[in-house]
């Protein structure tokens, strides 16, 4: 697809969580994109040396009064979530539980820099105030209800179904969503081709992307290899691994079949 496109395929290390960071796992990416005829320069681009320009990228989204410190655990939204109607099944969106607003100002804007140890969290509604109603992307692979082409976001669908998502951890300065952006735009990146499981997660992304008015990629979704009982590959475990694939006699081309690449 990157050659189609007279580009070149870039591989990217996404491991700001450094407490889940493992060599071993690095170095089956490494082996299973080699042996599935995947080449990329080296040596790959690594999110855990971009502190500096995540943390520049949070300064900015604070200076927008857009984003606010959240003391929250787990444990407290869950909590929050159920207390109207006890066990009530909490919303989920892309980023988990959605959250309540427990911690949001009420004047919409933090004044203070925020405590140590808390996440940092977007105001969405403040953020779709500002973006408008015109937010959108371009699929070419299909989401999981099998739509592709042009996706509109609304700013009610994204303040109810998305929800104020966290922007960088404790301890970490960052998050997914905010580093993957960051990188797309740095890295000059036209096409983002991933797995279906993050097709929701790129409506936070394109958001953001307005927000720190960076260009928005093309983006590809395909299949997940999953096992016979429906469960998906992850590093985790050995749920359909390459490697068990590999094993048991799977070539290249039937991986891409599994993957509909």
């Amino acid at each position: 697809m990157a050659h189609a496109a007279h580009g070149i395929f870039l591989l990217r290390i996404e491991d700001i969580d450094q407490s889940r960071a493992r060599p071993a796992w690095e170095a089956q990416i490494f082996d299973d994109l080699q042996w599935l005829g995947l080449r990329w320069p080296r040596p790959a681009f690594r999110q855990s040396h971009r502190a500096s320009a995540y943390r520049g990228a949070m300064a900015k989204l604070w200076d927008l009064g857009l984003i606010y410190p959240c003391t929250c655990s787990r444990r407290d939204i869950l909590d929050a979530q159920s207390a109207p109607q006890e066990g009530a099944q909490p919303a989920h969106g892309p980023d988990g539980p959605i959250y309540p607003g427990t911690c949001r100002p009420k004047g919409g804007r933090s004044a203070l820099p925020p405590p140590p140890n808390s996440a940092l969290r977007l105001d969405m509604a403040r953020a779709m105030a500002l973006v408008g109603d015109d937010l959108e992307f371009h699929e070419q692979g299909a989401r999981p209800a099998g739509q592709s082409g042009r996706i509109s976001l609304s700013p009610a669908q994204m303040v109810e179904q998305v929800g104020d998502v966290v922007l960088a951890r404790r301890d970490m300065g960052s998050s997914y969503h905010l580093s993957v952006v960051v990188d797309d735009a740095m890295q000059g990146i036209s096409h983002v081709v991933r797995g279906a499981d993050l097709f929701e997660a790129t409506q936070i992304h394109v958001l953001l992307q307005r927000l720190m008015r960076l260009p928005t990629p093309i983006y590809h979704h395909h299949r997940l290899i999953r096992d016979d009982t429906g469960k998906r590959l992850a590093k985790r475990d050995d749920a359909r691994a390459i490697s068990l694939l590999r094993a048991e006699g799977a070539s290249p081309q039937d991986i891409r079949a599994l993957v509909g690449l």
